[in-house]
């Protein structure tokens, strides 16, 4: 059955199996990793991710979409006039010709390129309250996929790729909509693996997120905000940490802007992917023209801010810092090629007034350079803003090796004391890449939490100690790790020293005899 009208019902291509079949998310991750086959080789893993990943949301879109027209047929049957207007309500309306399915259907002929960006062309216009420009920056027509013999091939293999039975999204089989958002996730961070310095553009680790959202420990009615959000992954964790503690709840707001378009779009469909309507992502750079602001033309406020902004950006708009309109530099002007402390002024004049709390990831420098980077550390001390400073272990951040450290500010302090954390030395190793156990994360909150002094990993300075210091945050200077060396018995040593030399003559007057017997000896 066909439906004759705006709308259409999708077609399922021979083969797929669309079985209830219970599925694990290792399976999908498995799956759509080995989608990614199709362009290795051929096409550069910066190029091909946002292919890869734009196919598993219209694949997702279309999935469900058929899963909730199948089940009105079953419960109203053959009346396209009624289902096509209940499906006018659906989260996401697909137009006729625009579904996977449609595009699976015609893969053998010309023109795949093309056909695919109508399509995404129309589920935009269909979708552009949520999905307005989310496509633009992505074309499967580009030549970056080879002459149109070899991107036509190409694309058909994607199609096919993932209309495998693994890949069979429908909520009717996969049940939750986090084992499709968890399968973002992973192909975002095995392409964060491979993406050398650009990664740190879209991703931040996992672990680091998830220390980061337990440490502001979002509560319900929170609203909460990335600056910097990449692809979205660290304002997921705060959303996960509400829905965890509160039977999935979605009683919170999510903000975000983002300065790249193409990572802009994977936010978005990120947080769609992960079942969350409730947000406002801007794209545009944060510093140069924020747009998350008040009725007013402020800017907004926040409950919780959180951010792992580019590490000390050489470009990030000193020219028109001195006139912001929003006086977020009052405290002092940022090294016109250093803008790590552009995002912290930033972010911190966004907390609201009473509830604000913020965690933000800086290279170590923030913590100890001098002159105007100085001079803003001071006053965000003497203000009492700064909570806590908490050292990460090396080799943890996609495209860096160098250890950074997380900030945590608070406009809600109890006391004028800064808790040093120096958790360097917590981690599991990895080949290449250094990890946070769930230990590890637990460890830091845990102090974090208790505020107290640990030998060798924590401590809670004084403002006076701070002052002693020059206002100096280098973490060493207050978290003392020495460790002595135990001290060395010479006695001893030299009695073991004679045994071996007493075993040696015996040895050798051995080997002595060995070679007499063998008609070696003098």
């Amino acid at each position: 059955m066909r439906l004759a009208t705006a709308f259409f019902i999708l077609n399922q291509p021979q083969g797929i199996d669309m079985s209830n079949d219970a599925v694990k998310q290792e399976q999908i991750n498995k799956a759509v990793w080995n989608a990614c086959d199709t362009f290795r080789g051929t096409v550069d893993p910066s190029i091909y991710k946002d292919y890869v990943l734009t196919m598993l949301f219209v694949k997702y879109l279309s999935d469900v979409y058929q899963d909730h027209y199948d089940n009105y047929v079953a419960e109203y049957g053959d009346t396209p006039e009624l289902i096509e207007e209940l499906m006018k309500n659906e989260r996401f309306v697909l137009p006729r010709g625009s579904s996977f399915y449609d595009l699976h259907d015609q893969r053998h002929e010309p023109g795949n390129g093309e056909r695919i960006d109508k399509a995404l062309h129309a589920i935009e216009e269909a979708n552009i309250v949520k999905l307005a420009d989310v496509f633009q920056d992505i074309s499967f027509n580009s030549n970056k996929l080879g002459d149109e013999k070899q991107k036509n091939d190409i694309l058909r293999h994607i199609l096919e790729d993932f209309a495998r039975p693994e890949l069979n999204l429908r909520p009717s089989r996969i049940g939750k909509l986090d084992v499709i958002g968890n399968a973002y996730e992973y192909l975002i961070k095995n392409f964060a693996a491979t993406s050398g310095k650009k990664a740190g553009e879209f991703y931040t680790p996992p672990e680091v997120s998830e220390l980061m959202a337990e440490i502001v420990d979002p509560k319900e009615g929170d609203e909460i905000c990335d600056p910097a959000c990449g692809s979205a992954s660290l304002l997921l964790k705060c959303a996960n940490q509400i829905r965890k503690g509160h039977d999935g709840s979605k009683n919170f707001a999510l903000f975000g802007q983002e300065a790249i378009g193409s990572t802009w779009a994977l936010a978005k469909m990120n947080m769609f992917l992960h079942g969350i309507d409730n947000h406002k992502l801007e794209w545009g750079d944060t510093i140069r023209n924020p747009l998350l602001l008040n009725e007013n033309g402020g800017l907004r406020h926040f409950d919780i801010v959180v951010a792992n902004p580019p590490f000390s950006l050489e470009k990030w708009g000193v020219e028109g810092a001195e006139s912001d309109p929003y006086g977020r530099f009052r405290r002092g002007l940022p090294p016109k090629t250093k803008g790590d402390y552009a995002f912290i002024l930033h972010m911190i004049e966004t907390m609201k007034p009473k509830t604000g709390r913020m965690a933000v990831v800086v290279p170590h420098g923030v913590l100890f350079r001098g002159s105007a980077e100085g001079k803003i550390r001071q006053k965000l001390i003497e203000e009492n803003l700064l909570d806590a400073v908490i050292g990460l272990p090396e080799k943890l951040f996609y495209g860096t090796g160098i250890p950074a450290a997380v900030l945590v500010f608070r406009k809600d302090k109890t006391d004028n004391n800064v808790l040093f954390i120096d958790a360097s030395r917590e981690f599991k190793a990895g080949k290449n890449q250094n990890q946070l156990s769930d230990e590890n994360i637990a460890k830091v909150v845990d102090t974090y939490k208790q505020r107290e002094n640990l030998d060798k990993y924590a401590y809670l300075a004084s403002l006076e100690e701070i002052l002693e210091n020059d206002f100096n945050l280098n973490i060493p200077r207050y978290v003392d790790t020495f460790e002595e060396e135990e001290e060395i018995d010479l006695m001893a040593v030299q009695a073991e020293r004679k045994e071996i030399e007493a075993e040696i003559a015996k040895l050798n007057e051995q080997m002595d005899g060995y070679l007499k017997e063998l008609g070696y000896g003098a």
